[in-house]
């Protein structure tokens, strides 16, 4: 993935809101599992996202912040307590609130390693992620 405007940022990755993190977090993971459903052999647009489903609600992200919890340097967990003690003002729908606050700080992370030009490190968590998944579902 290319970052057309990295270099341009107003602020270090470090410095951006934390909900703006999640923000760019939620379409880097989401890109992720979409690329992962794709190489599973799933091409019906109905079953990919049925099981992208499985992988991006709130819950599915509260799980993998604990598969990869152990795994976080102390600087990426900073980053991801401070997008899970984010105010967001929205309620979930769908979720429980602690989930909800774990899934948006599993986003701000990812976000803010894409900011940070850290793919590398994106690919190794969620390759993690994917693989423990693959091995429930």
């Amino acid at each position: 993935m290319n970052q057309f405007f990295s270099s341009s940022l107003p602020k270090l990755p470090q410095e951006i809101n934390p909900l703006t993190l999640a923000y760019m977090g939620d379409a880097i993971y989401e890109i992720y599992v979409r690329e992962y459903l794709i190489a599973q052999g799933i091409s019906l647009p109905q079953h990919l996202q049925k099981e992208a489903t499985k992988y991006v609600s709130a819950n599915a992200q509260a799980k993998a912040f604990y598969q990869i919890k152990s795994l976080l340097s102390e600087d990426e967990l900073t980053i991801l307590k401070r997008g899970r003690n984010a105010k967001s003002g929205s309620i979930p729908k769908n979720a429980k609130v602690s989930d909800y606050r774990y899934s948006t700080g599993l986003e701000a992370l990812f976000g803010y390693l894409y900011l940070s030009g850290k793919q590398s490190r994106i690919q190794q968590l969620m390759q993690t992620i994917l693989q423990k998944d693959h091995e429930e579902v």
